[in-house]
């Protein structure tokens, strides 16, 4: 209806002047009937009638439209200055599509990974418990639980609906209609998906039975794997699919659109105890409230069936003064906890980008204005209200942030592809990260606030601005307009200092880890591997003749200098393994290490010094001694200054030889701020040798071992080979993914490398902006002082001289800028101190490069618009004055 009325208010006003004319025709027909003539009466009526068209306008404004039609005005007349700046607006709308975009594509991780609630029933009634100690033995991060600990959740916590997993995914295969397929499997306990929440498509989830040690072997499939393996067969239940070589009933099959944390293939029963890695913290918990607990009284219980349990009085005993506690945490902070700083960082700088450009678009702003003075002191002379002016100039803003935060969501939706292909697969722990609602809600406000900060200066400038001498002097900025100018420059190169130092300290360290030396030759290496989580590979001897065999084969390949097995390979995790060391006394002690077996030629084909002893051999057999090699790290830590060669390691193995250190992965060690890689203490033992059943079974389902292939000549075609070699020796057993030694390498670094990549692309384009806002401050000044500067020519100033004068404005700007981001960069560069490796925060490499390539951009914005001034014609620019 009002929409209706708003529409049809031209008709409405015709017939409120067609009424104000009727009146006005019957007073002037009602005085010539009292005697006065036509022109008497008219003008006699006019008099007493009063301002027909001031009588129109308030009868208008009872409608409330003469405001809107302002508004109205006020866009069309924006649109048109717009229109006929292109220079100005396409900059601007370039600058707020960038800046915008930018932050667009980033908030969009943010709102992925921590605001965006997890697909489940009452996501914030989820979580998972973790473990801390404190006091003597006090550890830092988080620790899952291990057997012991579960069982003292699953049976005292009422308030909780608890279950645990396995704390990753582990590849197998599945055999069954004449192939074999490798994927992913989860392990979890019973209670699971109860606690998610999920309801199986067909069948049900795990029972307790199938779920304690030795239970029955039980399976729920995927909904893809139901379909792509199975043919969507809705008779599938109960039947047995051969899973890691063993029957599987299948009992369940989850939805379509089922989400769990691990998104695996198939899901098989935990069944966690106290011992193997139960005996260790390797159990993920996740919890449920149930209705009416809450997460204060589910803390309290755990913790008080802790400390009546003998576990905690074994700890106090022999460690008196540590104490270990249980606490919860949101199900959404867990999975993103490791994520958090590094989003967070990404979200200020891409704000440090926003109020760069923001203080671009405010001095450019400026500038129009000063070439705009004639028209606003004119419109203000001539009775329009300040008030009236500024609504003028907020609308002109407006449509520019409104242009460009349309052009910025284009800018994000690139942006973002660009970033998700940035990523390693699997970096991320959610599913998608979509453009959503809130996303363009914060596009919008983030378009309006960019509106109000570039716009905000320029109006309160305009608001004190002397309208008498601004006509005079034709400019509404003045001194005051280009000191506020130079201070907006100073804040841009600030910020971008700060931007450039960081990018500058994450370069360092990605060069420092690249440069690390491996240890061993990476060139003209091939490395597969191979699940070996397989019932038929429990057995020692089945395991002996599938490396012996596939090794032979894959000897036989042209081209192929020599090959091995290691089960896992430099820049990966190893097994960290406590064994009771021997050293130079009699007594013994607990020592944690990495364990890697390999075959004999391991060390040849990686190419892994030999530094003192005897490198595995044949011999080195299941009824031989057992031996072991150790790297310089073990020799330096527990053998100190003497020969390790011919010592007793722990009871059983002898070490025969030393090696040098190769990089480990040090991905999920509990210390935070660690580095990525390392060198730790590594014991190497024969494959051979590697024949403890249970370690056997439980290492695999862990680890896939590596085969490591040197070749010499072109790598076409050599994978096909190395899988055909593997299938003489197993024919169902295939290689799960191929990689080069660089590829790992890269791997292990590629969160360091995405991070220098995403603020190298910031800082590259906070430096962009501040050249942009250099360069316009100078050359507005050389256009603003045009004639001034033909008067000092002709007088007999040289043009160096005026350039070194006009360009004196930018370089005291940058100059300041340089300083402030300095002491900013002190102050800040701080929190980073957790992602740095092999350099310090206040390096000084760095702060050199960053000053030096910001002096350097400053040179070239001021030289090229102050080149301007050799092109002036002093007679000329007098004679146009």
């Amino acid at each position: 209806m009002w929409l209706e009325q708003l529409w049809s208010r031209r008709r409405r006003y015709d017939e409120l002047a067609e009424s104000i004319r009727e009146h006005l025709e019957e007073k002037i027909e009602e005085l010539m009937e009292s005697g006065l003539s036509r022109q008497e009466a008219v003008s006699q009526a006019r008099r007493e009638f009063g301002n027909v068209t001031l009588i129109e306008e308030e009868g208008r404004e009872v409608w409330q439209w003469p405001r809107l039609e302002a508004v109205l005005r006020d866009i069309r007349y924006a649109w048109r200055q717009l229109w006929h700046s292109p220079g100005f607006t396409a900059t601007v709308i370039v600058t707020l599509a960038l800046s915008v975009g930018t932050n667009t594509a980033i908030f969009s991780l943010v709102n992925a990974l921590l605001l965006k609630d997890l697909p489940y029933p009452h996501p914030e009634r989820m979580g998972e418990i973790y473990a801390r100690t404190t006091g003597a033995e006090s550890s830092s991060g988080r620790m899952n639980v291990d057997g012991e600990q579960w069982e003292l959740l699953r049976d005292n916590v009422p308030a909780l609906i608890s279950a645990v997993s396995s704390s990753r995914t582990n590849g197998v295969n599945l055999r069954g209609g004449g192939h074999v397929q490798y994927l992913q499997a989860a392990r979890v306990s019973a209670k699971y998906f109860d606690v998610l929440g999920l309801r199986p498509l067909l069948g049900r989830s795990f029972s307790e039975d199938e779920d304690r040690p030795h239970g029955p072997r039980a399976a729920i499939l995927s909904y893809s794997l139901w379909r792509t393996v199975f043919g969507a067969d809705p008779k599938i239940l109960g039947q047995a699919a051969l899973l890691k070589g063993e029957p599987y009933t299948i009992v369940g099959v989850l939805p379509a659109n089922a989400v769990t944390p691990f998104q695996a293939d198939v899901y098989t029963p935990l069944q966690p105890s106290r011992e193997g890695e139960g005996g260790s913290p390797n159990f993920r918990a996740i919890v449920r409230l149930r209705d009416g607990a809450n997460w204060h009284q589910a803390g309290a219980e755990i913790n008080r069936a802790w400390n009546r349990s003998t576990r905690f009085e074994r700890l106090t005993h022999t460690n008196p003064g540590t104490r270990m506690t249980f606490y919860p945490v949101p199900l959404q902070e867990a999975q993103t906890d490791s994520l958090r700083p590094q989003v967070l960082a990404l979200m200020l700088s891409a704000g440090f980008i926003l109020l760069i450009a923001c203080s671009n678009l405010a001095g450019l702003t400026l500038v129009r204005m000063a070439r705009r003075t004639s028209e606003i002191a004119t419109r203000v002379a001539l009775g329009a209200s300040r008030w009236r002016i500024q609504q003028q100039l907020w609308i002109e803003n407006l449509l520019l942030a409104v242009a460009g935060g349309a052009a910025g969501v284009g800018v994000g939706f690139l942006a973002l592809h660009g970033l998700l292909l940035l990523l390693p697969e699997h970096f991320l722990p959610v599913a998608d990260v979509p453009l959503d609602a809130r996303v363009m809600g914060f596009t919008l406000a983030l378009s309006l606030l960019t509106s109000i900060l570039f716009g905000m200066l320029p109006a309160l400038v305009t608001r004190k601005a002397d309208l008498r001498s601004s006509i005079a002097s034709r400019t509404v900025i003045g001194a005051r307009g280009a000191r506020l100018r130079q201070a907006l420059i100073a804040g841009e190169v600030a910020l971008t200092v700060v931007l450039l130092a960081a990018a500058g300290l994450l370069i360092r360290t990605l060069i420092h880890l690249e440069s690390t030396p491996p240890g061993f030759n990476p060139n003209g290496v091939i490395t597969a591997k191979a699940s070996l989580d397989d019932v038929r590979y429990h057995d020692p001897a089945a395991y002996r003749k599938l490396l012996d065999e596939s090794l032979a084969a894959m000897r036989q390949i042209p081209g192929v200098r020599n090959a091995a097995v290691g089960s896992t390979l430099p820049y990966e995790r190893a097994l960290l393994n406590g064994f009771d060391f021997r050293g130079s006394g009699k007594d013994t002690r607990i020592v944690v290490s990495n364990w890697v077996y390999c075959t004999p030629s391991y060390f040849d084909t990686m190419q892994i010094p030999l530094v003192s002893g005897r490198p595995f051999t044949d011999a080195d057999g299941p009824k031989a001694q057992r031996v072991a090699i150790v790297n310089l790290a073990f020799a330096r830590k527990f053998f100190h200054e003497t020969n390790p060669v011919g010592r007793n390691l722990d009871n059983d193995h002898v070490v025969v030889g030393v090696v040098a250190d190769t990089v480990l992965s040090a991905a999920g060690r509990l210390n935070p701020g660690t580095s990525p890689l390392t060198s730790e203490e590594t014991v190497y033992v024969p494959a051979a040798q590697f024949d403890n059943v249970r370690m056997l079974a439980l290492f695999h389902a862990w680890f896939q071992p590596s085969w490591i292939v040197r070749f010499a000549g072109p790598a076409e075609g050599l994978t096909a080979q190395m899988q055909q070699a593997l299938a003489k020796a197993d024919p169902g057993l295939p290689f799960s993914g191929f990689y080069s030694m660089r590829d790992l390498m890269d791997t292990t670094l590629s969160t360091q490398r995405v991070e220098v990549a995403l603020l190298v692309a910031m800082a590259s384009l906070a430096l962009l902006l501040s050249a942009v806002g250099m360069f316009a401050l100078v050359a507005n000044t050389v256009a603003q002082r045009t004639r001034e500067i033909g008067i000092r020519i002709a007088l007999g100033s040289t043009v160096r001289a005026s350039m070194i004068e006009i360009g004196r404005s930018g370089a005291s700007a940058s100059a300041a800028g340089l300083i402030l981001g300095l002491l900013f960069c002190a102050a800040m560069l701080r929190a980073m101190r957790s992602v740095l490796y092999g350099v310090g925060v206040y390096d000084a490499p760095t702060i050199v490069i960053v000053v030096l390539t910001v002096l350097a951009v400053t040179v070239l914005a001021i030289v090229f618009p102050t080149l301007r001034i050799a092109r002036i014609d002093p007679a000329r620019t007098l004679r146009e004055d």
